[in-house]
């Protein structure tokens, strides 16, 4: 960690003003799959279609990589409008899906048909890797089937500001309601890096939902129904809604979370140690970033914490664009100049933003830190042979951001994490408004290093830490995690996460700008829209078409 001096600081990195504020970039795990089906040569076929003129039936998508098949097997329903609900406790939905290992067979189709659309009520089976559903767009979905009918296409500026004509609800993986266990699958390459399972899910998922639309224009219009034009299919993705029940992954999985931003500040230290920045690379950075500048001032939202974030970062590209008018190029080491800049002219959106713009022309120099995303994520056993001195000493050097925090008011330890009971989904909870913070989850890991320093400092400095834990055991599970920490400085979020003025969008927008998608739209400070693959290649495209020049919308005429 410190042998590189331009890695930035944990303390910095990992609060949560500019964890929220953190945007997808070439590491991003949509790209790094992208990247890989290009480079393999993957193939994609629509092996089934069996889909009526009210868009009812099932149909499957077959990718086939170097040395195995997947298949996504779709079942599209007839939902009353009623009955469409983006929660998790919703129980129908417009599709229904699943990941199936290999080519299905009418035996599996049939297994598959009775259980994929009750989705938790149903059993799917190891042969399936992972299970999901999606809604239309009430705005979009309908609009375009009839555009289409009549033979017109829709309005472009439309489909790209809604971004997408169905949203999943849910993507599920890793042994989830039957499905395959992770570690049946780790060992494949395709699946090496995180979340390819579901990330492959999503992207037939949008190939079958254009098709899906085309397909119900043809019905509706006949010979007049004319197909979506190239572009206008590139500007939609999939939508998204995500709720808390991602927010306590990257509290549960410290190691991982380490590695993923580890990675992406290392491809950032990279950058700016470099000694000269090419005139291809420069032509290339401000491409993308007059690319960047049209995705912001087109990124609508409609939720006060969202408004003035879109702001800020409009304000601070068309700053980093009026520095480039002036900027040395020829000084030493000009992207670390340019980041010293930004620095401090720019806000935490556009900072963040930068750091991915920067990015964006070096992928020889940083993409294969995609192969470092991943982790063995048991942890070590507890080491009990130091002394409660060591301990003490370790916790101030590395949880000294934790320490600091007062959490003696009520306003500090506001919320409480839990499970609920119905849906087994994390929630939150007001602790002092609300009953069951007995069933607390051990997610404040602030206050609970908190705990642990108290009782260490309370303790003989010479006594044996596996003495300390048989009078202490309720402190085992907090100092295990305490020792992670001199190899993992990025592991924790140098935040209060029980504070009254937490927000659980922070810690969800840093996941899903590392999953690569965009347009984060919040609906509360608890659940958000995204959008995932927007301008992407379709499965047909990505012969011919580049794989990884798709992050940003293409300015028209450049």
């Amino acid at each position: 960690m410190h042998s590189n001096p331009l890695l930035r600081d944990p303390n910095e990195v990992n609060r949560l003003a500019r964890l929220g504020s953190a945007h997808a970039h070439r590491l991003s795990f949509m790209r790094v799959l992208l990247r890989r089906l290009k480079r393999e040569n993957w193939q994609f076929s629509r092996d089934r279609f069996e889909i009526d003129a009210k868009g009812v039936g099932r149909a499957v998508y077959l990718a086939t990589g170097p040395t195995r098949t997947y298949a996504l097997v779709a079942f599209a329903h007839d939902l009353p409008d009623e009955l469409r609900s983006d929660r998790v406790i919703a129980e129908a939905w417009d599709t229904t899906f699943c990941l199936h290992d290999g080519v299905p067979t009418d035996a599996d189709l049939e297994r598959l048909q009775a259980n994929v659309p009750r989705q938790e009520a149903g059993r799917i089976s190891d042969r399936e890797l992972s299970l999901s559903r999606a809604n239309r767009s009430v705005r979009l979905f309908n609009s375009v089937v009839d555009t289409l009918a009549g033979g017109k296409q829709p309005e472009a500026d439309s489909l790209a500001r809604v971004g997408y004509l169905m949203r999943t609800t849910a993507v599920y993986g890793s042994g989830k309601f039957g499905a395959a266990d992770r570690d049946a699958i780790a060992e494949r390459p395709e699946f090496s890096s995180p979340f390819q399972v579901e990330l492959l899910n999503v992207y037939l998922i949008r190939a079958f939902t254009v098709d899906l639309v085309e397909h119900m224009a043809r019905a509706k219009g006949g010979e007049r129904a004319v197909p979506l034009e190239s572009s206008r299919r590139r500007s939609l993705g999939v939508g998204n809604s995500t709720g808390l029940g991602m927010a306590p992954f990257l509290v549960n999985h410290p190691r991982l979370i380490h590695c993923w931003l580890l990675a992406r500040e290392t491809a950032l230290s990279r950058v700016r140690a470099l000694d000269a920045a090419t005139a291809v690379q420069r032509q290339a950075f401000c491409r993308v970033l007059d690319r960047a500048r049209l995705n912001a001032a087109t990124w609508h939202s409609e939720h006060p914490l969202q408004i003035p974030k879109i702001a800020s970062l409009i304000d601070d590209l068309d700053a980093v664009h009026a520095e480039l008018a002036h900027f040395d190029w020829d000084t030493p080491q000009p992207w670390n100049a340019l980041w010293g800049w930004a620095e401090g002219a720019l806000g935490l959106e556009g900072q963040e933003q930068l750091l991915a713009l920067m990015l964006e022309p070096h992928g020889d120099l940083i993409d294969d830190l995609a192969d470092t995303l991943s982790i063995d994520e048991d942890f070590p056993a507890l080491d009990a042979s130091g002394t409660v001195g060591d301990c003490l000493a370790n916790l101030q050097a590395h949880y000294g951001w934790a320490l600091a925090i007062d959490h003696r008011p009520n306003t500090s330890r506001a919320r409480f994490w839990y499970v609920s009971e119905e849906k087994l989904e994390p929630r939150l909870g007001e602790r002092f408004e609300e009953p069951g913070a007995e069933r607390e989850q051990p997610l404040g890991i602030s206050w609970h290093m908190c705990e642990l320093a108290d009782a260490l400092a309370a303790a003989d400095p010479q006594e044996s830490v596996a003495s300390f834990l048989l009078q202490h055991p309720e402190h085992r599970h907090t100092l295990r995690r305490a020792q992670l920490a001199p190899e993992h400085p990025y592991m924790e979020v140098r935040d209060n996460l029980l504070d009254q003025s937490m927000l659980p969008i922070d810690l969800l927008r840093l996941k899903l700008a590392f999953f690569g998608a965009n347009r984060f739209d919040p609906r509360s400070d608890r659940w958000l829209r995204i959008t995932m693959f927007q301008n992407a290649p379709f499965p047909e495209e990505l012969n011919t078409a580049p794989a990884d020049d798709w992050c940003y919308p293409h300015v028209a005429n450049a």
